[in-house]
């Protein structure tokens, strides 16, 4: 007898039983997909032949939505053999919000055939056909993928250890999968194919072009049409397309990952660094630039060389090795060398807008989203480590006030922990972690843990912020560094008169200014906040009587420090106004007759409409009532 206990203290005591029966007999089995077993994901079926705590997993968890998109994939990939004979399938992971399928076909498809998939995904649907998941060994799943005429099964179960196997079944298709699955396709009922692309098989380019279906799937239609409206609206607001027809920024193939910044993009990223500059100051950082070339043996000191090499760039110097920087994390650490120092001058904040450069694959190239040059908005804090709280609880204090007061972003914080690839000994890690943690715990804030996820030299907190459709950015992270201190003798003299090694945070948070003014730009769909706009007002002269009393407003307000054009054309009010509005202008300024003769403008607001006629005094007080953090 074996005994089985549910999370709200039910037991009971049975013979060997599976996941579904366990739940039937605590009346939970309604709506589950699978089933936790002592916290481990499981399918229905499985028998249980010891002691085992069992709880359901259903659609409205994040779990039992993973299981409904895995289990969607391979629904798509049955209905993706049945339509194209001879089509051989890779794999078909979960992936944020969706999942795909890499599938080899023997003739090029577009995505005019996605609705014709859909349509027979939706066929097998409805017949509620069982999905059996059958365990066989090792050699059994060769031979039958083998005989399926299945390469990519074959060769990804010789690379595995284990001798026991996974294999679904839904009638005539068959998928090696470690699951757990929906155990009928009748659970699968709302889903969209979004997209195609190319994806090489094992994501080397010397292996064979494949075809990836892209996908998404909910629990319910109400969520699916939520989903599909936002990637309607994220559409609209592509920083790509806007940015061009806004004159912000171009992209170029004489330059794939290097964007091009116009001067309105410009105005952009400048204010943008001035309020860098100004919060800094107030929180007594000091600015530094480092080179952007560096010697090999630097990055090899820093451990750049042997864990990030395959992310740079190199070139030779005077018959040397040299690195284009990826980080300015050993810069900054030249630039504190350069001086002893006490404890008397800890904490010390150095920040640095420094310009870095990672190679990264054209596949994933995006914008500005995804580059590989940019410029992070960079600090390194000094301390002590009985200082270490404070500092990162400044940090956040800084975060919280550009992300949230400034922005209007909401935002969620993640901590991650010691990865694989790590350097340094168990004691200084224990201590990195467990002083941000406690840091977290003290301000009382929720976070994710997000174990094996840290950077190589430390243990981080990142900051997700949220734009107005929902879509989550990470941009700012803090991380506890012991180890490069280590790496290049960083010392201070103590109280004691002896040398000490500081602790060393890295930090962001705007994270790269490229990336940033994407984000803005999509955030706010081009319409910038008055302070940040490239354009702030723009004039439209009524007709050719009403320009010279335009351009001694134009002049008045650019002296006043203010962003303003004039546009003179001969043009009709209307189209002025429109075009305007089109250009995301936030405020338009009005001059015909009557404005002329009262020395006086007709103002416009971008979203509110009319203001009415001001004088120049009364527009300059309304001006300065907007916001801005400067």
């Amino acid at each position: 007898m074996y005994r089985f206990s549910g999370a709200d203290g039910q037991v009971i005591e049975s013979e060997p039983l599976s996941v579904i029966d366990v739940l039937k007999s605590f009346k939970q089995d309604k709506g589950a997909l699978a089933g936790f077993v002592n916290g481990q994901e499981m399918d229905l079926d499985v028998i249980l032949s010891s002691d085992s705590e069992v709880q359901p997993i259903t659609a409205d968890s994040e779990e039992g939505l993973d299981i409904i998109r895995h289990s969607t994939a391979h629904l798509m990939a049955q209905a993706v053999t049945r339509l194209f004979p001879g089509s051989v399938v890779a794999i078909g992971p979960v992936i944020k919000d969706g999942f795909y399928y890499d599938i080899e076909f023997k003739e090029p498809i577009s995505e005019s055939v996605l609705p014709e998939i859909e349509k027979e995904m939706r066929r097998i649907v409805k017949k509620g056909i069982p999905i059996e998941r059958k365990s066989i060994s090792r050699a059994d799943a060769i031979a039958l993928f083998t005989e399926r005429k299945d390469p990519y099964k074959v060769e990804i179960l010789a690379g595995i250890g284990d001798d026991f196997v996974n294999v679904y079944w839904q009638d005539e298709y068959v998928d090696l999968c470690r699951g757990p699955h929906a155990s009928n396709t009748r659970y699968l009922k709302f889903f969209k194919l979004l997209s195609l692309a190319g994806a090489y098989w094992r994501g080397d380019e010397n292996y064979i072009m494949l075809t990836r279906i892209y996908g998404t799937a909910f629990a319910s239609q109400e969520e699916l049409d939520d989903h599909l409206n936002r990637i309607e609206e994220a559409k609209k607001r592509d920083h790509r397309k806007i940015g061009k027809e806004l004159g912000i920024f171009s992209l170029h193939k004489e330059g794939p990952g290097f964007p091009f910044f116009h001067p309105k993009g410009m105005v952009v990223i400048n204010t943008l660094v001035d309020f860098w500059r100004k919060i800094h100051r107030e929180n007594g950082y000091d600015e530094i630039k480092t080179p952007l070339i560096l010697n090999r043996d630097l990055w090899i000191q820093s451990g750049h060389w042997d864990h990030y090499r395959d992310n740079m760039y190199f070139t030779e110097i005077d018959e040397q090795p040299y690195a284009i920087k990826p980080m300015n994390c050993p810069g900054g650490i030249m630039v504190y060398k350069s001086d002893l120092h006490s404890y008397r001058d800890l904490p010390l904040r150095l920040g640095e807008l420094g310009t870095v450069h990672r190679h990264e694959k054209s596949g994933v190239l995006h914008g500005l989203m995804r580059v590989r040059c940019f410029t992070q908005d960079d600090a390194h804090h000094y301390c002590t480590p009985d200082q270490i709280k404070d500092e990162v609880s400044l940090i956040m204090d800084m975060v919280d006030y550009i992300y949230s007061d400034v922005f209007g972003f909401k935002y969620h914080i993640e901590l991650s922990t010691r990865p694989e690839n790590s350097m340094g000994s168990d004691e200084l890690w224990t201590l990195a972690e467990d002083s941000l943690r406690e840091v977290l715990e003290k301000r009382g804030v929720k976070y994710i843990l997000n174990p094996g996820d840290g950077a190589f030299y430390g243990p981080k907190i990142d900051f997700h912020l949220e734009d107005c459709i929902g879509r989550t950015w990470q941009c700012g992270t803090i991380q506890l560094d012991f180890q490069m201190p280590e790496k290049f003798d960083v010392t201070y003299i103590g109280v004691d008169g002896k040398e000490h090694r500081p602790a060393m945070l890295h930090r962001t948070i705007l994270g790269s200014l490229e990336r940033f003014l994407g984000i803005l730009i999509e955030h706010y769909a081009g319409a910038f906040p008055f302070w940040i706009a490239p354009v702030q007002m723009k004039i439209l002269a009524v007709g050719e009587d009403h320009l010279g009393y335009s351009r001694e407003l134009l002049s008045s307000l650019k002296k006043a420090g203010y962003r303003v054009e004039l546009d003179a054309r001969d043009e009709k009010l209307g189209k002025k106004i429109r075009d305007a509005q089109m250009e995301k202008v936030p405020f338009m300024l009005v001059v015909g007759d009557k404005e002329v003769e009262d020395r006086s403008v007709a103002v416009r607001d971008r979203s509110q409409g009319d203001l009415g006629s001001m004088s120049f005094d009364a527009l300059l007080s309304h001006l300065k009532g907007q916001f801005s953090p400067l």
